[in-house]
């Protein structure tokens, strides 16, 4: 069987984002090593044990490639990467109250409720929960 282990995300500033992951989005930080030079190497995952295996790696997103890629999907408003939460309207203001910027409200998208939110470090992050009852 195979199964997702780690996936990326190409951020501004690797420190600022291991920041915004764990401090307001909640997660919590699964490696982070001092590669020299000023480069990290940082993952995070769900808390609790939930998702023991799942990491997301913070990966620099100043290189050629992966720039114009960010860039792109950001302008374009497409969410690099969709988190689900059980409660998205009471998460919507949790993040709201600690000020991170939404470019979507929660609104019902198909069988599930969506928002969509500003990471801070260069990318637009979808939401998703059950929808509302």
């Amino acid at each position: 069987m195979i199964k997702v282990a780690m996936t990326g995300v190409f951020v501004d500033d690797v420190a600022r984002a291991q920041a915004f992951y764990t401090d307001v989005l909640g997660f919590e930080t699964r490696l982070h090593r001092d590669l020299g030079g000023g480069a990290l190497f940082v993952t995070v995952g769900a808390r609790e044990g939930a998702q023991p295996d799942l990491q997301l790696l913070l990966e620099p997103g100043d290189g050629p490639i992966a720039e114009p890629f960010r860039r792109a999907l950001y302008e374009a408003g497409i969410p690099c990467i969709v988190f689900c939460v059980d409660d998205l309207r009471a998460e919507y203001r949790r993040l709201r109250a600690l000020g991170v910027r939404f470019t979507h409200p929660p609104q019902q998208q198909g069988p599930v409720l969506a928002a969509v939110l500003d990471d801070s470090v260069g990318n637009l992050i979808q939401l998703t929960g059950p929808p509302a009852a």
